[in-house]
This record gives structure tokens, sequence and C-alpha cells, in this order.
């Protein structure tokens, strides 16, 4: 019998990166301001691995977590399992754009909070400063990861790539896509 692995992230080097909640917070290749670190064009970061890795992962129930990047990968798996939950309906780009911004905008749970889909993962802040730093980080992530999972769930004709979007009917993890 064949057993099927996941992919993990190879961000495994711990040296120098700031956590919070047990969070790694890993640089990103992104033009927005925001609380995480610049990586420079050209090299690959976790949302980059989200995306390459999530048609796999997504079919898994269990994640074996390997180094504290994984549940970062976790995390985003489940943001892009949930983006593509709310562009399912929409036909063009525009309409998919606008979904996504509506998701941005929503409340970012961070753990120890009612609602945050895995508190076994992360512990809760130990001060309002540590609680602060994560939010934001996830709402940058996030915001980043929708802006570029766009790019591939929509061609460049602005019609929806179906090989993508049928990924929407699946749960990651069993988890209840709100």
């Amino acid at each position: 019998m064949i057993e099927w692995q996941v992919y993990h992230s190879s961000f495994v080097d711990e040296e120098g990166i700031t956590k919070a909640c047990g969070c790694p917070l890993l640089p990103l290749k992104s033009k927005k301001k925001g609380p995480a670190p610049v990586l420079e064009q050209g090299k690959t970061d976790i949302i980059d691995e989200a995306i390459t890795f999530f048609r796999a992962n997504v079919f898994f129930r269990n994640f074996d977590i390997k180094n504290p990047a994984d549940k970062l990968l976790i995390y985003l798996t489940y943001h892009i399992n949930l983006s593509l939950k709310r562009l399912e309906g929409c036909r063009t780009l525009a309409e998919g754009t606008k979904a996504v911004i509506n998701l941005g905008s929503e409340n970012v749970t961070i753990p120890g909070e009612p609602g945050f889909p895995f508190t076994a993962l992360f512990h809760p802040p130990q001060s309002q400063n540590e609680a602060e730093l994560l939010r934001d980080y996830l709402k940058h992530i996030r915001e980043e990861t929708s802006g570029r999972l766009l790019s591939v769930a929509y061609r460049p004709n602005g019609t929806p790539n179906k090989w993508w979007l049928a990924f929407a009917k699946r749960k990651f993890m069993n988890l209840p896509l709100n």
C-alpha cells in the first residue's frame, strides 16, 4: 500500500526569525507595508509554498508538523481553502477581487479568541504587544496570499480557472469553512 506524504515547508532555519504565539513571522515578498520582514524578489516565500502545495495538501486530514513553518503553512492552506470557497460563485476576476477584499476586511482572530481554527498549533499571546504583532502579521499574510491566489484562480482573460476553483469543495483537515 502506498502512503502519501504531505508537503512540508522548506523554511526550517529558525535563526533570527521572530515568533508570536509560536508562529514564525517569516519574510514575505510583499510591496505592502506590514510587520513581515521583506524578502527579496525572486526568492520563494511561505506564500509561494502554500499556493504551490495547496492542491496536494488539501486532501490530507492530518498534517505531521516537522518545523514551526509548517504551522504557518497549515494556516495558509486553510486560508486559501476559505478564499477559494468565497471565489466559488464569482464568474469574473473583478467579482473575485471584490470577494477577496471582503474576506480581507473581516476580523482576523488569533489564538485564544473564539473562532480561531488552530488552537492546538499556536499558544495564546502572553502580552497585548504579542497579540497585536500576530494579528497584524496574519492580516498582512492573508492579504498577500489572497492577491497572489487571484493570479492562479483566474486566467489572464479574467475567467475562472476551473482547475483551481474545483478545490473550493474540499475541506482541509475536515475544518468547517466559515
